[in-house]
């Protein structure tokens, strides 16, 4: 339902502050989602873990096709007072006439922050947290989503409101229409054709207008849609995922241009705006999360990772230090110490601080990828299948994480073996991550490794939409010159895969263990959580066929009655066995096609298949 707001009312936020109960112990409150920690009371940890759940649920019903749940955790310090957030946001925040925040997401490789103030009021205190959760839950499409689109989608969420029983979605931003009706607009075609090179996106002042504008727009097109029973915006979006430009696509979706500018233009002078309010699901139960005391030190050892993270390096050495004084074992202290040792440049001292957190829990996933990746970069004497080993006990522990498939797949190219199981790990990676280039990159050198030089360039070509500055652009087209110049120089038979290992090939990115960094195409079949009834398919496995990166088809054939399913990603799915024991791993791909089966599944949008798979239990 659409309600009607002037633009320039003055809102409380829907964060109501409890009062003041805390002393100086920590409390951790764990929901199905998020984690938070505070120096408050257990009351206001749940309610605040509650509004979070409560967030989730309403972008997922906006991005019904977007993974809300990241691989990394999102862990949430919900700080009484401003003299406590102020401890922990970046420094450049605490000089004088600075913007006086209320919340912050940092999104680190491993993990996901959010930094909150209780006693936090005004109008919309904690929209950067939203507008970074949008940018989050857009992740996966960022590659080919237009840059006005993805930026407008964030600003449009970012003043959302939530309270126990609604949402309200869409509340316009006075600082977005001031600047707007101050300032000449960009005009349309330009605005769908900015790009990360354009100096709309770069230049402070004309930024702010991009911002602006891509807000505006996207809220008169999606409030017109709902009104008018529209799909505009969503065909604009499934015609740029099919590569069409974005000008293109507007004209198509949008109607035309220069109509389109004169109607932004009116619906930007306007005195009053709509904004969406939306049912939120109450089957959240905020008296079933766990909750505990959490120790000093570990209370500390995180506010240190988070002040590493956050160029505040000089104050997380020193908390750090007094932790380790205090508890010697504490694995996120060591891990916390590797970083900033890293960070500083000192490969050595960093792998020794990985090297002991692994010591000390051999389940951290992030200590046995650091432990391996800062291996490889520092040349130190650490056998190689000890380096594999731990790649893959990364893998092992949390098969979400991207990171450790690129850097197995670095460790295979750089030794010139296994290179098929590397390109595996690189699409994998990619999948898991598609915005990251230096994964990119890596997928192509892999490929060159293989003499497979036609591939590695169309990899290279796919990736532009994911540099993300000048600098990254002007970079990734000299890897495909330089490419193309391996390629040109190949002999025949070289080109057959017998000359090309006497080239000097591009060197694995790999500045940092988890540097950020081919359009692969979108998925046959949609990916859905999850939902209905579960169904089982029991017999014969036929017609096994996978598809880069991850995907896969198949039948199950019982009594003349045929099943169709698939799965997007057969890493997720989990195998058992139920009167034998395989013998190693089971390869979906290779070893499925003919075997006998039980397949829970369940049923999704696309008709022309019975279902998305589950889990698969073999049997003889």
């Amino acid at each position: 339902m659409w309600h009607r707001i002037l633009p320039f009312a003055l809102l409380l936020t829907a964060s109501t502050v409890l009062a003041k109960e805390g002393g100086d112990s920590w409390i951790e409150v764990r929901s199905p989602h998020f984690l938070v920690l505070t120096d408050s009371t257990e009351k206001q940890a749940r309610h605040v873990a509650g509004q979070f759940e409560r967030m989730r649920a309403v972008f997922r019903t906006a991005f019904p096709k977007a993974h809300v749940d990241p691989p990394e955790p999102i862990i949430v310090l919900a700080l009484k007072d401003k003299k406590a957030f102020q401890a922990l946001e970046p420094e450049a925040y605490l000089a004088k006439g600075q913007l006086d925040l209320a919340g912050l997401f940092l999104r680190a490789p491993d993990k996901n922050y959010v930094l909150l103030r209780l006693d936090a009021q005004g109008e919309h205190p904690y929209a950067a947290v939203y507008h970074e959760y949008t940018h989050l839950l857009l992740s996966d499409v960022e590659t080919w989503l237009p840059l006005w689109l993805n930026e407008g989608l964030a600003e449009y969420f970012q003043n959302t409101d939530i309270h126990d029983k609604d949402a309200d979605v869409g509340e316009p931003s006075r600082e977005d229409i001031m600047l707007l009706r101050q300032n000449k607009l960009i005009p349309i075609e330009t605005l769908l054709a900015v790009d990360v090179k354009s100096p709309y996106y770069h230049q402070e002042e004309k930024g702010s207008i991009f911002y602006a504008e891509s807000w505006a727009l996207v809220h008169m097109l999606e409030v017109a849609d709902e009104t008018l029973h529209r799909q505009r915006l969503p065909a604009y979006v499934e015609m740029v995922s099919q590569h069409v430009d974005p000008v293109t696509a507007g004209d198509r979706a949008f109607g035309d241009l220069p109509q389109l500018q004169k109607a932004l233009e009116m619906y930007i002078s306007r005195f009053s705006f709509s904004y969406m309010k939306v049912a939120v699901p109450q089957d959240v139960n905020e008296a079933s999360f766990q909750a505990k005391t959490v120790p000093v030190t570990d209370s500390d050892a995180i506010r240190a990772d988070l002040l590493a993270y956050n160029d505040r390096g000089k104050g997380a050495r020193a908390l750090l230090e007094t932790v380790l004084q205090q508890d010697p074992k504490n694995v996120s202290a060591h891990e916390t110490m590797g970083f900033l040792e890293f960070r500083a440049g000192n490969l050595d001292a960093a792998r020794k601080w990985y090297e002991q957190a692994v010591q000390l829990d051999s389940q951290s996933y992030i200590a046995q990828y650091y432990y391996a990746a800062i291996s490889m970069q520092s040349g130190a004497a650490v056998p190689p299948d000890q380096i594999e080993a731990s790649l893959q006990e990364a893998i092992k522990l949390n098969p979400k994480f991207a990171p450790s498939y690129d850097a197995l797949a670095m460790f295979y190219g750089m030794r010139r073996e296994k290179l098929d199981q590397a390109h595996l790990m690189n699409l994998r990676a990619v999948a898991l991550d598609p915005a990251n280039l230096g994964f990119r990159l890596n997928a192509s050198t892999v490929l060159e490794e293989q003499d497979r030089y036609k591939d590695a360039i169309a990899v290279l070509r796919s990736s532009a939409g994911v540099a993300k500055t000048p600098e990254e652009a002007a970079a990734l087209e000299a890897r495909i010159k330089q490419a193309e110049e391996y390629q040109a120089k190949q002999t025949p038979a070289g080109a057959a895969g017998n000359q090309g290992h006497g080239q000097a090939r591009p060197e694995y990115t790999g500045d940092s263990p988890t540097t950020k960094t081919i359009m692969l195409p979108a998925p046959k079949h949609p990916t859905e959580t999850p939902h209905g009834p579960r169904q089982t398919a029991q017999g014969l496995i036929l017609g096994v066929t996978c598809t880069d990166p991850s995907e896969i088809e198949l039948k199950v054939e019982e009594g003349g009655k045929s099943v169709s399913l698939y799965s997007n990603n057969y890493y997720d799915i989990p195998f058992s066995a139920s009167n034998f024991a395989p013998q190693g791993d089971i390869r979906p791909c290779t070893d499925l096609d003919g075997a006998k089966a039980s397949i829970q599944y369940f049923a999704t949008s696309d008709k022309t298949v019975d279902g998305q798979i589950l889990s698969i239990e073999l049997s003889k």
